[in-house]
């Protein structure tokens, strides 16, 4: 009876955190060190590692390590939320990252479509 309390704990935890992953979210401590005014992206889950910062319109960000290999992005713009493309010159799949919030887990958000492929953006 224990064991299948803690299973059914275990098993709600397990599963709202796939939840809190697959979505965006506002964006914690663990992503300070992103500059004031920039979009972010990290080569680990969760904003770990140093960021690779962009401002203002790309269109190419593949030639950036961090963008071309991201596995989450954070925008601390400073007044606009920003669309993201998985294309170049804002082509392809795309989607609004509202101003501070994060995704933390790209490889769960959107099927994946955006792992490692964040390739142009614009802001508001």
């Amino acid at each position: 009876m224990i064991r299948k309390k803690i299973a059914a704990v275990l098993g709600a935890a397990a599963l709202a955190g796939l939840g809190i992953a697959a979505t965006a979210t506002p964006a914690s401590a663990a992503w300070t060190d992103c500059s004031s005014g920039a979009l972010c992206a990290y080569l680990g889950d969760n904003g770990s590692g140093d960021p690779g910062e962009v401002f203002g319109d790309n269109t190419n960000l593949l030639q950036y390590n961090k963008f071309n290999n991201a596995e989450s992005v954070y925008n601390n713009g400073n007044s606009c939320n920003v669309r993201i493309y998985n294309g170049t010159n804002y082509s392809g799949s795309s989607f609004v990252l509202l101003r501070g919030y994060v995704i933390g887990n790209l490889d769960a958000y959107r099927s994946g479509i955006f792992a490692d492929d964040l390739a142009s953006n614009n802001w508001c």
